[in-house]
């Protein structure tokens, strides 16, 4: 039986190796797409275009205005009327338009000064936070113009909140884009390159061959399972190690031995889904498309963008059929709180018995498509 399935395994990984597309598909998993969703996706804003109607044009005014600055926020025009200002977002020149009305100085002075803030919602995110930096401008500005009245600041009964974060102390989004897009490739590449190993037999003709070989139907799964974490482990460590920790410098604060002995369980797992998809279908066209269709659907419910709490009920009960919940819920857990085996023990059950089902599933559908 070793004899075999080692044979097999080493089949199965020069094929594997010898395609061109597929080895592509790998370089930019883990290379391209990591790095570019560090750089790219982020939550922060820097240089926020912003155009300015002022029709006050007073000392105030000006002051408001000199406040928005840098790193947040550019000033790209001002504008001369309404239509300037609807013509710059509609272009999108600008993001982000401050009209002052031409009683400002006077507004002000009786302490009932406003300014009205146009955003443009396309990016809604985007505009969310512009929104709270120039509020937090506004609260600094009160607190100039009360100073340089010799005015103390009003004591009000409030609640004084003092937030600190942890894990990601400066919140740089590069930390949690890259992450992130490595648990995702992780997941589609080990999906797709098993599914892709058993389709591919199934369209060349060859898996007839196979079933009458000594192989049984679990070993040709293993088989198939094999060059798959052989592949992506080390792909997934380089990228970590090179991407994630070289070019980012993120701080990893667990164990690597852990976080990969459990990857290698994952992939088993996700590799396992891969096969029942091949399984059910007839050619590559069929895998992808069901490969869309289950791969959305886990992304949405696995807590990568918001938390498990926050969802319906019966969307989180929906949730603990996906192993990638388990998995990005242990990776950073891992990776980025340090977290032991103590910690992550239900993240690893759930990968195990998610992934004993789909092998079991896979096997008996393959014997019973094959009465074998």
């Amino acid at each position: 039986m070793t004899r075999r399935l080692v044979a097999m395994i080493r089949k199965e990984l020069a094929q594997l190796l010898r395609d061109v597309p597929l080895v592509l598909v790998l370089l930019w998993a883990f290379g391209g797409s990591i790095y570019v969703h560090g750089h790219g996706v982020s939550t922060e804003i820097f240089n926020y275009p912003v155009v300015i109607l002022d029709l006050s044009r007073s000392p105030a005014s000006r002051e408001f205005v000199a406040r928005l600055h840098a790193p947040y926020f550019k000033i790209v025009g001002f504008a001369r009327n309404d239509r300037d200002v609807v013509e710059a977002l509609d272009l999108a020149r600008a993001s982000l338009a401050v009209v002052i009305p031409p009683d400002f100085e006077r507004l002000v002075r009786s302490g009932q000064g406003s300014v009205q803030v146009i955003s443009d919602g396309t990016l809604s995110t985007s505009a969310a936070i512009a929104g709270a930096h120039l509020a937090t401008i506004t609260d600094a500005y009160n607190q100039y113009l009360l100073a340089e009245r010799g005015q103390p600041a009003p004591r009000l009964s409030r609640v004084d909140a003092r937030v600190r974060v942890a894990y990601n102390p400066n919140e740089t989004s590069a930390w949690f884009s890259s992450v992130l897009e490595l648990l995702n490739m992780t997941t589609e590449v080990s999906i797709l390159l098993t599914a892709a190993a058993l389709v591919r037999e199934k369209e060349r003709g060859t898996l007839d061959q196979l079933l009458v070989t000594p192989l049984r139907p679990a070993e040709l799964f293993a088989a198939k399972i094999a060059p798959t974490i052989i592949v992506v482990v080390p792909l997934s460590l380089l990228a970590l190690l090179a991407i994630i920790r070289g070019a980012f410098h993120t701080p990893i604060q667990g164990s690597l031995v852990l976080f990969y002995a459990v990857t290698v369980v994952y992939v088993f797992t996700i590799a396992g889904l891969g096969l029942t998809i091949a399984v059910l279908v007839k050619n590559v066209a069929q895998a992808m498309m069901l490969l869309v269709l289950i791969l959305f659907p886990m992304l949405f419910l696995s807590g990568a963008r918001n938390p498990a709490e926050t969802m319906e009920p019966w969307m989180r009960y929906v949730s603990l059929v996906s192993p990638m919940r388990y998995y990005i819920d242990f990776g950073y857990q891992v990776l980025f709180k340090g977290n032991g085996i103590a910690y992550v023990w239900k993240d690893l059950v759930g990968i195990l018995g998610i992934g004993g089902l789909m092998f079991w599933f896979a096997v008996v559908r393959f014997r019973h498509a094959f009465h074998r």
